[in-house]
């Protein structure tokens, strides 16, 4: 059981609409927090879209992602599982990034990240941009590869943009990959659609033994399927999640930067994550989410409500270890 400290305000108790938003109505309790060391899951905001290469708006999403969280309630619908009340929960804050420079941003992250991990609290991200997943996965690899489950409409692979530019939204997994950070044998990635400048990101995957499950084949086996293989390829060993909202069609999602069309509805945008559970996570990322792009705010309310399942199938494992 979790300590009394760490349960969300209930909206029962004061009005979703009311009060200072954390994520979820949790506490926020930064580093340096006398119950700092007492956090299981941390929820943290990368407000960072600097390795945009179209249309920004992420480094918005960590504030809506919070607002639109106030909606969270304590209770999963069908496992029953209430996290909060298994584990202790909280709002970290934000990673301060420099807009101005990407390098300065990476290291700040990383930084920032080391510090979680040396805590023992597993992170829960909200981006942010693609390319923050890097200098997170810098931190919590920093010991040893971790294999990932990678939910999104693009691989992420690319060398370089514009004639040599190595850090973009486009080419963080290409760079863990290259740095040891991951280890390309328990990698998946799933949902990958949309035109393409070229093959190069799909060779760079089957020359490294990358797993890539494009929509065709994901739609073909079902969700159940797909993530079976998902779960044999990432095994036992300690697991990254890293999820791009554009993972999901835009008429449920369109509040992002790179939107592709064809892909899951909502409620597989779930389910893929329901059948995590009993992986080691070791840290999980929402990213991509645009409120530029998001009148309506529905993306970022999934974006959230996709945030709470992982928090779930983590809170499980956390449970089961202990």
């Amino acid at each position: 059981m979790s300590d009394a400290f760490f349960h969300p305000v209930s909206g029962l108790d004061l009005p979703r609409f009311a009060g200072v938003p954390s994520f979820m109505r949790l506490p926020h309790v930064a580093p340096g927090h006398d119950r700092f060391a007492d956090v299981d899951i941390g929820l943290i905001g990368v407000p960072w879209d600097s390795g945009t290469t179209n249309r920004p708006g992420p480094r918005h999403g960590p504030r809506q992602l919070r607002d639109a969280s106030t909606m969270i309630r304590a209770q999963h619908p069908t496992s029953g599982m209430r996290p909060f009340e298994t584990v202790n929960c909280a709002d970290l804050g934000d990673v301060g990034p420099n807009p101005a420079d990407i390098i300065d941003s990476m290291t700040r992250i990383t930084a920032f990240y080391d510090g979680i991990k040396s805590a023992g609290i597993i992170p829960m991200t909200a981006g942010g941009d693609h390319l923050s997943s890097l200098p997170i996965l810098r931190a919590l690899a920093r010991d040893a590869p971790l294999g990932m489950v990678h939910f999104d409409s693009h691989t992420d692979l690319y060398h370089s943009y514009f004639g040599g530019t190595m850090y973009t939204h486009g080419t963080p997994f290409r760079r863990a990959v290259e740095e040891g950070l991951l280890d390309p044998r328990r990698v998946v990635q799933i949902g990958l659609r949309g035109t393409m400048y070229d093959t190069e990101d799909r060779d760079f995957a089957a020359a490294n033994g990358i797993r890539l499950i494009l929509i065709e084949e994901f739609h073909a086996r079902g969700v159940e399927d797909v993530m079976a293989e998902a779960r044999e390829i990432v095994g036992d060993g300690a697991t990254y999640v890293s999820y791009d909202i554009d993972f999901v069609d835009p008429t449920f999602a369109p509040g992002t930067g790179t939107p592709e069309v064809g892909g899951p509805n909502s409620y597989q945008a779930l389910q893929v994550v329901r059948a995590l559970e009993g992986l080691d996570i070791v840290g999980a990322d929402m990213v991509e989410v645009s409120p530029p792009f998001d009148p309506s705010g529905g993306t970022a309310f999934l974006g959230v409500s996709i945030m709470f399942e992982l928090i779930c199938v983590m809170a499980a494992r956390i449970a089961a270890s202990r």
